[in-house]
């Protein structure tokens, strides 16, 4: 029992931890672009009133205007609330980390910031949990208590599966939320089998998806997935499929070799996000995330005042 009791005040402690950086980022820096990046689903009906010369044509309301004999149009207010529907893939490779940080607790972070900012605006946060399937999903509440919740699963959930299906969850995420959401997607895009393969199945779903949700990519990786330290002979195991292979780190060649595999792979997503318009951010354990979420919202507030 008492060590029961130690973990569940490790877990209180951990997410209470996380709670106060988040907090601190949104209150101090990011509330403001939050606000003005994410509008809400589009606009709600407010009232008709009488046609004024100038107005525009395509907002009169025909059935108040057949019903009182003088041109009437619709008048409307920006429908404020959203939903953010947060997946994380929590497949075995989100738990490596070289340092301290693991890939699932900058995840957990990350998702935490975004649910407060989304909580200073009233919307609603869900979240979603999956490997080779759907794991877990909580469905979108609002409420400091709710968020919590999210951070502590995020954290501590524990998966049947070790594998990666991205696609499997894009489906599930469009058929619970029918309507319009800002839809994050955090994963260490790392699939078992082919990269390239997988990269092409995902490529329909995103480009469905992109278009009914506002879809953004988060790619949360480590240092040592892009490089190879030079420390001789290791054995590298992928921990989604098992397989383990031995390489030599000495080799300059095989060094070389594994990062510009890397930088290919990075690419390759890039590219894949950039053609349906969807926001790509790359962030690493152990690195400081703000610069990238603080010039994110930054870009996406320069380019909603463009359109």
């Amino acid at each position: 029992m008492k060590e029961e009791d130690q973990r569940t005040k490790d877990i209180i402690s951990k997410v209470r931890e996380i709670e106060i950086r988040a907090r601190r980022l949104v209150e101090e820096s990011l509330a403001g672009q939050y606000h003005s990046v994410f509008k809400g689903r589009g606009m709600d009906f407010d009232r008709a009133r009488e046609y004024i010369r100038g107005d525009e044509v395509r907002t009169i309301d025909w059935n108040v205007t057949a019903r009182t004999g003088s041109p009437h149009i619709k008048l409307f207010t920006e429908e404020r609330e959203m939903t953010m529907l947060i997946i994380i893939d929590v497949s075995a490779s989100l738990d490596f980390g070289s340092n301290p940080q693991t890939k699932r607790e900058l995840a957990a972070e990350v998702a935490s910031v975004m649910a407060f900012s989304a909580l200073r605006n009233n919307d609603k946060v869900g979240l979603m949990l999956c490997t080779d399937e759907v794991e877990y999903y909580l469905p979108p509440a609002s409420g400091r208590r709710h968020v919590l919740r999210l951070i502590r699963d995020i954290l501590y959930f524990e998966p049947k599966g070790r594998g990666t299906n991205l696609v499997t969850a894009i489906d599930f995420a469009n058929r619970v939320q029918p309507r319009k959401c800002l839809m994050l997607l955090m994963s260490d895009y790392t699939f078992p089998g082919s990269q390239a393969e997988a990269l092409e199945t995902l490529k329909p779903k995103i480009s469905t998806t992109s278009k009914r949700h506002d879809l953004v990519a988060l790619a949360i990786n480590d240092q040592r997935e892009e490089e190879l330290p030079n420390i001789g002979m290791i054995r590298i195991e992928d921990s989604e499929s098992g397989d383990v292979i031995t390489l030599n780190t000495g080799s300059k060649k095989i060094r070389e070799n594994f990062k510009a595999e890397a930088a290919s792979l990075r690419t390759e997503m890039k590219r894949l996000f950039a053609q349906h318009g969807i926001d790509f951010l790359e962030l690493k354990t152990g690195e400081p995330y703000q610069p990238i979420l603080k010039q994110f919202f930054s870009t996406r507030e320069q380019r909603a005042i463009r359109s």
